[in-house]
């Protein structure tokens, strides 16, 4: 039978908790990391803190404006070119006259599409393009030709009408450029359908007119200046082709709202504009960003999918995501993404 001592319980008082004493060997104190210490971070510190990548200075070559001008001033001299054993100064007219400005926005047109694949070394894709600008060329070219001289002739009449008799007046070369920003038009619309968007055509169109334009006004001033037809004519064309090209690159680059940058890798420097609905990556030179020399790329080693604000990376191969293999990630800007030896910064441009 149990004593009454047991039914009252165990009773610890104050006085009794004061009595203990705790051994000094018994306290836990802190450990310093050892140089094997694996520290992780938390997660107020993000993945990429941790991954290195050296940043590569890109090449001129691989800016938008720079292979786009060149194009256009290389387009345009060699129309010039062609055209110009058949050109006659004077009244006098000769096939020369009738097929300059065609032929030059043709070959413009050509040089135009062809540009960013060659300076990606996408022959292939170069090839493509360069077919399918040649027709297009060729019809903008005359259809283009005609509204600019339809143009043309109505603002030179207006001028000789407010006392602009010759072409030594500005209003004669303001003429000029307005008319001629038709031709930098055909430039930015054969631009975008090359390249397979409505959004990189609006571009081209805007860039290419106010380039074109530019180069319009100045043309009588050049001829005027070198006193030579045939010289003054390429100089002039090659000038108008010029500030085509730069006109299309600048207003391109101004105007983008998502884009990949290239850290680093063979083409550093170079910016991927995302046109598209749908942005294939991968070692194919038919892909829209063509990454060569690397057999660890697949041909279709990822796609970027644009639905709205939401851009979605979808990756087949290994896609590292700040250090981290990832398989699909809704991109936010200033992703860093590795793809075999290339890293790209995913950018956005910032809303008001």
């Amino acid at each position: 039978m149990p004593s009454p001592s047991d039914s009252e319980g165990i009773k610890i008082t104050a006085e009794d908790l004061a009595s203990v004493k705790i051994a000094e060997s018994a306290v836990a104190t802190p450990v310093a990391p050892s140089s094997t210490t694996k520290i992780y971070g938390t997660i107020n510190q993000t993945a990429e803190q941790f991954v290195t990548i050296p940043q590569e200075r890109g090449s001129i070559l691989l800016q938008g404006w720079f292979y786009l001008g060149l194009a256009g001033m290389l387009g345009a001299i060699a129309g010039w070119a062609v055209a110009e054993p058949g050109f006659v100064d004077g009244p006098q007219h000769s096939w020369g006259n009738i097929v300059i400005i065609p032929v030059i926005i043709t070959l413009m047109c050509i040089g135009f599409g062809v540009s960013e694949s060659t300076v990606e070394r996408s022959v292939r894709k170069a090839l493509l393009r360069g077919a399918l600008a040649l027709p297009l060329g060729i019809l903008l070219g005359f259809v283009f030709d005609m509204m600019a001289e339809t143009i043309y002739a109505i603002l030179l009449g207006l001028c000789y009408e407010a006392g602009a008799q010759t072409h030594r007046n500005p209003a004669v070369w303001i003429a000029r450029g307005i008319a001629w920003m038709v031709f930098g038009a055909a430039g930015g619309v054969a631009y975008g359908i090359v390249g397979q968007s409505t959004k990189k055509g609006t571009y081209g169109v805007l860039g290419g007119a106010l380039g074109a334009g530019l180069g319009g006004v100045l043309f009588d001033p050049i001829v005027m200046a070198t006193h030579v037809g045939a010289v003054s004519r390429a100089v002039g064309f090659a000038l108008v082709g010029l500030a085509t090209g730069v006109g299309m690159g600048l207003v391109e680059s101004a105007l983008k709202d998502r884009w990949l940058y290239v850290v680093a890798g063979p083409l550093a420097g170079k910016q991927f504009i995302l046109y598209k609905s749908e942005t294939s990556l991968g070692s194919r030179q038919e892909s829209d960003i063509y990454l060569f020399k690397d057999v660890n790329i697949l041909a279709r080693h990822a796609v970027i999918n644009i639905s709205g604000a939401r851009v979605m990376l979808q990756a087949t191969g290994l896609v590292l995501w700040a250090g981290q293999p990832v398989h699909s990630r809704v991109l936010q800007d200033g992703d860093l993404l590795q793809v075999g030896r290339y890293a790209f910064r995913y950018k956005e441009k910032q809303r008001s």
